[in-house]
């Protein structure tokens, strides 16, 4: 199952999650988030560990008709309340909110020939998505059209094997970056997509299938990445290498500093089956992420 997708709605927090039963759901976080802060306020002096008795979330809203499990989910950062969800199936379905809770359009927007792995709204675009699939396609999405011609772009191998993740730069809305089952990340600019349907740049780092992957809130061209081999890299694509750097002390044999990527920051080890990431929104550079050990956080120099 895919992870929670978080958001705010007239005030107040809600989550989009898919349920064992090929559901999704929204649910209403005030209660628990309160919960959160009457145990764990400011002000505790409570030593040790402490945990809050919670019940099942108020659901808002509930829709069944993907009829199968999924894993693509992705609220609009520019039209409060729209969601999307794709299933296992390759279908995608749009998400409206209304008054007392929300439309969804039963009519699937269909091109995917395998599982939706990822979605992701267009940080510029409000009626513009992404999305990726295990049938190694990525496609860009207009919903203002019919659904039978809502597919704007796609590339039909982006990569050898499935798709896993997509980001979409904040910063540059052109730039695309995606992950894979070939432990490749990939980097595209949709300005030339059309053209020319291959990505710009590949970076190869990783020796197992890409898990998450997110662009830096704040500095361009910076961006993190988690993979199945338990590596969390850090990236900047706008270094590039040194002629004069590749001499002598940079020739330290195989496996020396240089084989690595020029581009390649940070390597971060001692995570397992890390499966997702974020860049903290409010501390610059403290990188978050989640696996089988729990949520672990730390901070570069590099960032």
């Amino acid at each position: 199952m895919s992870s929670p997708q978080v958001t705010s709605l007239g005030g107040s927090p809600i989550a989009a999650v898919w349920s064992e039963r090929g559901q999704v759901e929204v649910l209403e976080l005030r209660g628990a988030l309160g919960a959160l802060g009457t145990e764990f306020g400011e002000g505790d002096s409570g030593r040790g560990p402490k945990s809050v008795q919670q019940g099942a979330l108020p659901a808002l809203a509930t829709f069944s008709g993907h009829m199968d499990e999924g894993f693509g989910l992705d609220w609009s950062p520019l039209s409060p309340g729209r969601l999307l969800s794709g299933d296992v199936r390759g279908r995608i379905h749009r998400w409206e909110p209304r008054e007392g809770g929300w439309a969804v359009d039963q009519r699937p927007l269909l091109g995917h020939g395998g599982s939706v792995e990822d979605i992701q709204w267009s940080p510029s675009e409000a009626s513009v998505f992404i999305s990726c699939s295990a049938d190694a396609s990525i496609r860009v999405w207009d919903v203002r059209a019919p659904p039978g011609r809502a597919c704007q772009l796609s590339v039909a191998s982006a990569h050898d094997g499935d798709v896993n993740v997509l980001t979409w730069s904040r910063r540059d809305a052109a730039a695309l970056l995606s992950g894979g089952d070939d432990g490749t990340l990939r980097l595209w600019d949709l300005r030339s997509i059309r053209s020319s349907p291959s990505s710009v740049a590949v970076f190869k780092q990783h020796r197992g299938p890409i898990t998450s992957v997110q662009w830096h809130p704040g500095e361009s061209g910076v961006l993190a990445a988690a993979g199945e081999d338990d590596l969390v890299t850090q990236w900047d694509l706008g270094v590039e290498r040194d002629p004069q750097g590749s001499g002598e002390g940079a020739q330290e044999g195989e496996g020396g500093l240089s084989e690595l990527p020029p581009q390649l920051l940070f390597l971060h080890q001692g995570e397992r089956e890390v499966k997702e990431l974020h860049w903290h929104p409010q501390c610059p550079g403290l990188l978050l992420c989640t696996g089988r050990d729990g949520i672990s956080a730390f901070r570069t120099i590099s960032v």
